[in-house]
């Protein structure tokens, strides 16, 4: 019986290591493997030895099936060694190991080679480079999202909150979602009309009221939030954003909903949310979620089933907003949100929760990363080079400073090498590339979704002086960087338009500006 019992595990073993769970194994992924495999050893009947023995003989198999083909090679190929701890950061090869193609550069998007220079050449390096077609296109994508009785689209502006982009996009009739009282007043300076914005911040502004009173549409984001609306607007009409319960995002820090989240009101608290509205004599117009990153259809789906119950508790509403987090792809190797097909199924929700009810409820989304990732590129320069025993490094003149995301998220941005040399334009070569900033964080190849471990990625054979494009960066680059670490500049953006033209939409900043608000010690301080 016991070896029976052991036959057909190692078969279930089998069985699990193929498909995802292979891709899984390659990956490294130890832990969700773990939450596979538990079940399978659990379901075992067997004396507690022979089950300790079969973990021990899967362990076994998961080693030598995940070590075997990646130990290292230095013979003018990729590191392909397990991940290392050295010092802050985990050291691993991101082109075998982790799912890059090894076959396939990545190219680029809107820009040429010859457009490359000439941005360098005309603004310096590092400058952000914006594509108007990319953008206008990607808008008129979004406006295009299904829905039953009625669309508003907004941007969400701090995705990249130049005023550029917001007069484009509201000369296209997009309105905006702000996260701050800054944002508001942000946008109106760039000609928005204050009914075309809406407010879901952490941070409920003191002077909130005012925006109101100018038409700013406020969705109250916690109780507290709820209760100063109610005190300083009573009678007013508010939009509630609810947590539902559940949660999308590539990464936990792009995660917005469930339990472990902080944004909106938890969705348990709905009777204490009545009682602050009816203290209040509020009226609730509109219904907020937002859950983050993502892209599964059936998540949105169950997301606005649990969203339409919240709608049925406030029998005036007749907005239901459903947030962004629209996921795209930088990566070839990743997938984008297809708009038309999780808007399918949302679309028909709106249209049963209308024949039940005989609300035609007007849908509100808010994308960001949709609109402008793709639209969006940073143009560097290599500065320096330097090898060491297990890597080559890529120094770039720019860093954490413009392109923030890898080092928070270990998320994978495009790196397009043009070289000085165009002989070298077919040769590749395998790079770790990082940033100036003097910190060992400043990493442009960390492996996907693993902001602390270094990655090489394969490239163009690059050298000091060679230019390299950052793709996917004109969403949360330019308006999420550490700029002024170390003293560095903030860059300058171009927007380019039809005809080829660039129009320079921000300068690079100066010192000076840098420094306009620091203020001297008195000398008596100094004594």
């Amino acid at each position: 019986m016991a070896v029976l019992c052991f036959s057909r595990a190692l078969h279930n073993f089998r069985v699990i290591l193929r498909g995802d769970c292979a891709d899984l194994l390659n990956k490294g992924h130890f832990f969700t493997l773990a939450h596979i495999l538990t079940p399978t050893l659990d379901t075992i009947t067997a004396p507690t030895s022979m089950r300790a023995l079969l973990l021990l003989v899967v362990s076994a198999c998961l080693a030598t099936a995940f070590l075997q083909p990646h130990f290292s090679s230095f013979e003018g190929r990729s590191i392909h060694s397990r991940s290392i701890r050295r010092g802050g950061l985990i050291v691993a090869a991101a082109d075998s190991v982790y799912g890059e193609s090894s076959e396939e550069l990545e190219k680029l998007r809107f820009l040429t080679p010859e457009l490359v220079e000439a941005v360098a050449n005309e603004f310096g390096t590092p400058t952000y480079v914006y594509d108007m077609s990319t953008l206008t296109a990607s808008a008129k994508q979004a406006l295009a999202f299904p829905n039953a009785f009625g669309l508003t689209v907004r941007y969400a502006m701090k995705a990249s909150p130049n005023a550029a982009i917001l007069k484009l996009f509201n000369s296209l009739g997009l309105h905006v979602d702000a996260s701050s009282g800054y944002e508001i007043k942000r946008a109106m300076r760039a000609g928005v009309p204050p009914s075309h914005i809406s407010l879901s911040s952490q941070e409920l502004p003191s002077d909130f009221d005012e925006y109101v009173a100018q038409g700013v549409q406020i969705n109250a984001c916690s109780i507290s939030q709820l209760k100063r609306f109610g005190q300083k607007c009573p009678g007013g009409k508010v939009g509630l954003r609810f947590n539902p319960g559940v949660g999308s995002g590539g990464t936990g820090k792009t995660n917005v909903g469930g339990p472990s989240s902080a944004f909106g009101i938890w969705h348990e608290l709905l009777p204490e949310v009545k009682a602050v509205v009816a203290t209040h004599d509020l009226e609730v117009v509109r219904i907020h979620t937002h859950i983050g990153s993502g892209s599964d259809p059936a998540v949105w789906q169950n997301v606005a089933t649990l969203s339409l119950d919240l709608v049925r508790e406030f029998p005036k509403v007749m907005t239901l907003n459903l947030g962004g987090g629209y996921k795209v792809g930088r990566m070839s190797y990743e997938a984008s949100t297809d708009l038309l097909k999780i808007g399918a199924p949302v679309q028909k929700k709106f249209e049963d929760f209308a024949q039940e009810t005989g609300r035609k409820l007007h849908l509100e989304v808010e994308p960001g990363t949709f609109l402008v990732a793709n639209a969006g590129a940073l143009v560097c320069a290599i500065q320096d080079k330097t090898t060491t025993s297990a890597h080559t490094f890529l120094k770039l003149d720019a860093g954490m400073t413009e392109v923030l995301r890898p080092s928070l998220y270990g998320a994978q941005h495009p790196l397009i090498v043009i070289p000085k040399d165009k002989t070298r334009a077919e040769q590749t070569a395998s790079y770790v590339v990082v940033g100036h900033c003097c910190e060992s964080g400043d990493l442009l190849t960390p492996a996907p979704g693993e902001a602390d471990t270094i990655a090489e990625r394969k490239m163009t054979v690059a050298d000091i002086g060679d230019l390299v494009v950052v793709e996917g960066s004109g969403a949360y680059c330019a308006g999420m960087s550490t700029k002024n670490y170390n003293s560095f500049p903030e860059a300058p953006e171009v927007m380019y338009a039809s005809g080829g033209i660039f129009h320079l939409i921000r300068r690079r900043q100066t010192l000076d500006q840098t420094l306009q608000n620091e203020l001297d010690l008195p000398a008596s301080a100094l004594s």
